[in-house]
């Protein structure tokens, strides 16, 4: 049956001709931003498949074509082989995945007890919280080396661990505004049939709460994965056999014996360090998605 655009008012023909140029100019912008995007990651991936010499990039300029002359996996090969860097990465995967297990267990917990339980000192924490939450980590570096350094534990792993969970617990506010929305019949009836908070919080609270928790997994395993500030001020450089990938890379593009080859290898690193979080991100995917919009409900 054919349309008869005689018959369609001419605001509505408007309206339509509107809304086609609005999602065509949309899509445009968007199209052009993920090339954008895109450019230096395509880079990046061909600079570690490079074969030739690189030379000018520590003065601003690549003399090497965006298109390598040749390929192959030597950059790989000097990176496993000629470098630390299995053992740095063995390093920054220890010290996420602790990191990971206490700061879960740390937000999960304080999440709940904000969010389920009614305390005298409930709003002022939350508002402290916040308050702390507005100014960057790195603000306390100084203070937080020198506790260490007076208690001896300064270039070890364990500090590292040490603080990236301790502060975790002020990172609640996503899942609490998660837990806010499960309803609390639920935690009434638990307690009718007798269960204290904890066991309402493991037995019933936890199994509703997959989306949160794998929200909570991911966010607490990126931030000890790609972070530099802590480990390089906490670990420092003299042992390079307890350094993080991010804190080795660094030392080893920036040292004397560094050159255009080993800006490549440093690339490759690059790319071998992102495999994990892309992988973590295109599988979770879904679920941080609906953690993230789980949780942005008003608390």
């Amino acid at each position: 049956m054919e349309t008869n655009l005689n018959n369609i008012p001419t605001n509505k023909i408007k309206k339509i001709s509107k809304e086609t140029v609005s999602l065509f100019f949309g899509h445009l912008i968007l199209f052009l931003l993920a090339i954008i995007w895109l450019i230096p990651i395509i880079w990046m991936l061909l600079t570690a498949f490079r074969e030739e010499y690189v030379s000018g990039v520590f003065q601003g300029s690549v003399s090497a074509s965006f298109y390598p002359k040749t390929f192959g996996f030597e950059n790989f090969r000097k990176l496993f082989l000629e470098t630390e860097f299995p053992r740095w990465f063995l390093n920054t995967l220890l010290v996420s995945v602790f990191t990971t297990f206490f700061s879960t267990v740390i937000v999960l917990m304080v999440s709940y007890t904000v969010s389920k339980l009614r305390f005298r000192m409930r709003k002022p924490l939350m508002n402290i919280a916040m308050i702390l939450g507005l100014f960057p980590g790195f603000m306390s570096i100084i203070a937080v080396y020198y506790i260490l350094k007076a208690m001896g534990l300064t270039q070890s792993l364990f500090a590292l661990i040490l603080c990236y969970s301790a502060g975790s617990g002020l990172g609640f506010y996503i899942a609490k505004g998660f837990f806010d929305i499960i309803p609390t019949a639920l935690l009434e009836s638990a307690k009718i049939d007798g269960a204290n908070s904890l066991q309402t919080f493991l037995r019933v609270i936890l199994p509703l709460s997959k989306p949160i928790i794998i929200y909570t997994v991911l966010t607490s395993f990126t931030g000890p994965w790609m972070d530099f500030i802590f480990a390089r001020v906490i670990l420092g450089e003299t042992n390079s056999s307890i350094h993080t990938v991010s804190v080795g890379l660094y030392l080893m593009i920036h040292s004397s014996q560094a050159d255009g080859t080993m800006f490549s290898t440093f690339v490759a690193g690059c790319i071998v360090v992102s495999i994990p979080i892309v992988t973590l991100f295109l599988v979770m995917q879904r679920y941080y998605v609906e953690g993230v919009t789980s949780g942005a409900v008003k608390g």
